[in-house]
């Protein structure tokens, strides 16, 4: 899938420009606070209708504006698409191909976007929160089924654990009955993220695995693992890992009661990797902790187009200044002549690839984007 032509309009620092890309790479260049990287922030947006920059979608409204616009049209293996994202201080609306759509789950994944920016080199070394959102925004992408299910799975997590908070220092019998209830209700809907996750995640293995070999030249050996906070494996049907959760939500329950929160669950789960059988987060050297995040993204670029049958829209912002010459040759090479891709950096001198040389380049000044000729 490609983009063919992007509109913002009141978004960021871009009052109203309307951009031709090409089908293979765009790099925008472009000094600091030029609006290099709200153009890509727009894509994203665009893709998962919330920014990876902020929570407050205020911000993403030009200042004094009362609403910001993302329209684009796509070209898929089905045909053509329109897309569009409107913020306002009233929520936001998607629509494909002109219809508002209802729910969040039926518009994510129309269009897929990987995106890698300096602070994805942390996925490895960071906290797990940083993992699990890794985790669920790639398989929100490929499985609507899956983001559902993960939306029901945060909204019963808050309600429950609102109620715990509720119940310390003395629970009465009527807290005690709900409290069961949504348990019961969180057990079937965790097995389901969980039981989602070990597939997608055995996935991700195999091809974070392949491609980690042939970035060291088969010196290093990358396992990548889920490990939930549950006595689970991947070999358990659905009704023995929501058993297993359940169990261990029992176990927890006084001590869940005086913390007033919940203490287990995909929430807490976690992603493990090691190189050559040490743990890299733990033991890695810092070229290995980016070898093996690269590996996760262009694995992430393979799986999704493996699920849904031709690659995502990868988006570069500012990263490939922070790769050394193997890590960022061998990123351009995957990429050449089949991803369409938008890479943001202040300069390309001293990157000999030839991916960048065909590229379609456009410069960012002060809330404006003009193509290079």
């Amino acid at each position: 899938m490609h983009i063919k032509k992007l509109r913002l309009k009141q978004f960021r620092n871009y009052e109203d420009i309307t951009l031709n890309v090409e089908d293979k790479v765009n790099v925008i260049l472009g000094g600091n606070a030029q609006g290099k990287t709200n153009a890509m922030e727009a894509v994203y947006v665009l893709a998962f209708a919330k920014s990876h920059r902020t929570s407050k979608d205020r911000e993403l409204i030009q200042w004094e504006q009362d609403f910001a616009r993302i329209e684009a049209e796509l070209e898929k293996n089905t045909g053509p698409l329109s897309l569009e994202v409107i913020i306002s201080g009233k929520g936001k609306k998607t629509k494909v191909n002109g219809l508002e759509q209802q729910k969040l789950s039926g518009y994510v994944g129309t269009c897929n976007v990987v995106m890698f920016a300096p602070e994805d080199l942390n996925l490895v070394k960071g906290g797990p929160s940083m993992r699990r959102r890794f985790i669920d925004m790639e398989i929100g992408q490929i499985s609507p089924v899956y983001l559902h299910d993960l939306m029901l799975y945060q909204r019963i997590l808050r309600q429950r654990n609102q109620l715990l908070k509720n119940m310390f220092p003395v629970p009465d019998q009527e807290q005690e009955m709900m409290l069961d209830v949504l348990t019961e209700q969180l057990s079937q809907a965790a097995a389901k993220v969980i039981s989602r996750r070990f597939s997608f995640l055995r996935l991700l293995q195999e091809w974070a695995g392949e491609i980690h070999g042939r970035i060291t030249k088969h010196q290093e050996e990358l396992e990548v693992e889920y490990a939930p906070t549950t006595e689970v494996s991947e070999d358990m049907n659905l009704s023995k890992i929501e058993e297993h959760v359940r169990k261990k939500f029992e176990e927890n329950r006084q001590n869940e009661i005086r913390r007033g929160l919940s203490l287990t669950g995909p929430h807490r789960d976690e992603l493990t990797m090691r190189i050559n059988g040490r743990d890299v987060q733990t033991y890695g050297s810092q070229g290995q902790q980016r070898t093996a995040a690269l590996s996760l993204k262009l694995a992430e670029i393979e799986l999704i187009h493996d699920n849904i049958g031709e690659y995502p829209i990868l988006l570069l912002d500012d990263v490939l200044s922070e790769l050394d010459h193997n890590r960022q040759s061998h990123l351009l090479h995957t990429i050449q002549g089949k991803v369409q891709t938008f890479v943001t950096t202040t300069s390309v001198d001293g990157i000999e690839h030839e991916t960048l040389k065909q590229a379609s380049t456009f410069t960012a000044q002060a809330g404006t984007l003009r193509q290079m000729k």
